[in-house]
Order: C-alpha cells, then structure tokens, then sequence
C-alpha cells in the first residue's frame, strides 16, 4: 500500500496498469491525446506488480488495472475515467492537478 501511495504522488498522473491489458491501453492513449504524460507503472513487469494490484484492490479499485490517480487522489478504473471525460469534468481535474495547461 505504502508503495502505491509513494508512486501515485510522484507526478500529477499516474496510472497503473499491465502491458497485456487493452483497457489499459486505451487509457493511455486517452491521456496522450489530451497532451498530458503520465507516469505508468506496469504491474506485470514490476516484481512487486502482485502486491501492488492487491493494494489497488484494497483501494476500491476493481478492476485493478487500469487505476488512474489524479494529483495523488485515486480516481478509478476506466470507466470513472470516461464518465468524467464525457461529463467534463476530467479536463479541469487535469489542470487543477497540473498535468496539463491549455
């Protein structure tokens, strides 16, 4: 838990997913198009990946991957993230965190 609390605060996006994962994927590339470079942590090629996507679970995040956090903040699997882009909210939460300038 310490671990994920450490890196999800190491930049203003931070998302945590597995490379075999197309969910993940489209998240990704969901932030890439909006301009914002995320730091991403691929669980399966990290050699404590399965502790932690235990502690994302414990967060309440299910499924595990992709788990997005916005200036530290856990805001959720894919579709927390879509709702908030569709709902436009996702946009203002990426500049208050400092992820993006436009």
């Amino acid at each position: 838990m310490d671990r994920v609390a450490q890196l999800a605060s190491q930049k203003a996006v931070v998302i945590f997913s597995k490379s075999s994962c197309c969910m993940s994927h489209a998240i990704k590339r969901l932030f890439y198009e909006l301009g914002v470079s995320p730091a991403i942590h691929e669980l399966d090629e990290d050699s404590k990946g399965r502790e932690m996507e235990w502690a994302l679970k414990s967060l309440g995040c299910s499924p595990s991957v992709p788990a997005v956090f916005i200036g530290g903040k856990l805001v959720g699997p894919t579709n927390e993230v879509m709702t908030l882009h569709l709902n436009g909210s996702l946009i203002p939460m990426l500049k208050d965190a400092g992820a993006m300038w436009l």
